[in-house]
């Protein structure tokens, strides 16, 4: 499996879920991560699951990306991430490769590879989220990149990890008949509680209001928001726990946690690992509708209000829309949320919503075992094609 891991902490976290996934569907399969997070040594990780670190990139707020060393340029790093990836797959030589989002990697570090790997008949599947971009983003996006044209020539599959009534993320796309044929939607990717109790449960207990930025790199603007909303209500018997995330910076991080400090009833944490613990036990969820946020709102049946962000991408606020048409979630544009007495009115609000497994139509979380189920068909067509190729081989004997 690959995953950039240039922002955040989503795509990291969606390839571990993925993968664990498997493993357990699989007795006897094993999966390597490739993964750019410097953080990705802080999880665990199933005893046949591993993870091979490359490089960080970082991705910067106008949408570039710069190398995640000083002492290096992106080009350097960009080298040395491409050398590792060939180099495992080489050690590896895996029956099939899970594509994380982009299709050639970041500045096509994954092309070589993937040609590579093709030749000796490895199973390539392009991985995608629910919602990317804006239909107009993505397609200029895809443009520059060449993203269509390789993907036609490399991928057997595309799986968007979404149900495709919620939305699709390829519509400005204009791909073949052939790969149209070869997409296939599995529903979102349901969350579980981790296999062993680390004290999470114990640490936080129940019925908080969680205040989540996911990774952080983009969060300030929900956390310093939502600590002026508390602040208007210092005698509120709610308790919130704000889980500000690995990438906020140093600053931002000082400065919540020092005005969080006169509140009783708000306690702060950098960054917790076991983030599924904390949304089950959460009373309500204050998130910005990142995928893996939103899939463990879904999962723990949790109410939730999104604040999302709208740049560099528009995903989140796609995201957070859609699901609010489906009655599953409540939103509030990140200016709406500066003013604290509409922010508090909305979290206000929670509380009355029904559940997401009220709403009409529920949401799709099959998603992992379609993942597995789709992983199985390929391995057999794969075994089918074969058999066949050894066919005249045999009757020559």
């Amino acid at each position: 499996m690959y995953s950039h891991d240039t922002f955040g902490l989503g795509h990291l976290r969606r390839s571990r879920t993925i993968a664990h996934a498997l493993v357990d569907h699989f007795p006897e399969m094993e999966v390597s991560i490739i993964s750019g997070s410097p953080v990705v040594d802080a999880f665990w990780f199933h005893e046949r699951v591993n993870y091979i670190q490359i490089p960080a990139a970082q991705k910067l707020s106008n949408g570039e990306y710069s190398s995640g060393s000083s002492s290096h340029s992106l080009e350097d790093t960009l080298a040395a991430r491409e050398s590792i990836i060939r180099a495992a797959a080489e050690r590896l030589r895996p029956d099939m490769v899970i594509v994380d989002k982009e299709p050639l990697g970041l500045g096509r570090e994954m092309l070589r590879t993937l040609r590579w790997l093709k030749a000796l008949g490895t199973i390539a599947v392009l991985g995608l989220r629910d919602v990317l971009d804006a239909p107009e983003l993505l397609q200029g996006e895809w443009e520059r990149k060449q993203n269509t044209a390789f993907t036609e020539e490399i991928y057997d599959e595309i799986w968007i990890y979404g149900p495709g009534s919620f939305y699709n993320p390829l519509s400005s796309i204009e791909l073949d008949e052939a790969t149209q044929a070869q997409t296939r939607y599995t529903g979102f990717l349901a969350r579980s509680l981790p296999p062993m109790d680390d004290g999470t449960a114990g640490r936080y207990g129940t019925g908080y209001i969680l205040v989540t930025a996911g990774g952080g790199g983009d969060g300030y603007e929900l956390m310093a928001a939502a600590l002026k909303a508390v602040k208007r209500r210092p005698d509120s018997t709610d308790r919130y726990l704000f889980v500000l995330g690995p990438f906020m910076t140093e600053q931002q991080r000082f400065e919540i946690t020092a005005r969080a400090s006169s509140l009783a009833n708000v306690e702060v944490v950098d960054f917790h690992v076991n983030v599924e613990t904390l949304v089950a036990n959460a009373a309500a969820i204050v998130g910005m509708c990142g995928y893996n946020t939103f899939c463990e709102v879904m999962s723990f049946d949790k109410r939730a209000l999104f604040v999302p962000r709208t740049a560099p991408r528009r995903e989140q606020s796609i995201r957070a829309h859609r699901a609010a048409e489906f009655g599953w979630v409540d939103v509030l544009d990140i200016e709406e949320a500066k003013d604290p007495s509409k922010f508090m009115a909305a979290i206000d609000r929670l509380e009355r919503n029904p559940l997401p497994s009220g709403a009409v139509a529920r949401p799709d979380l099959d998603g992992l075992s379609r993942v597995c189920a789709l992983t199985e068909i390929l391995f057999e067509q794969r075994d089918e094609r074969m058999a066949v190729d050894d066919l005249p081989e045999a009757a020559g004997q």
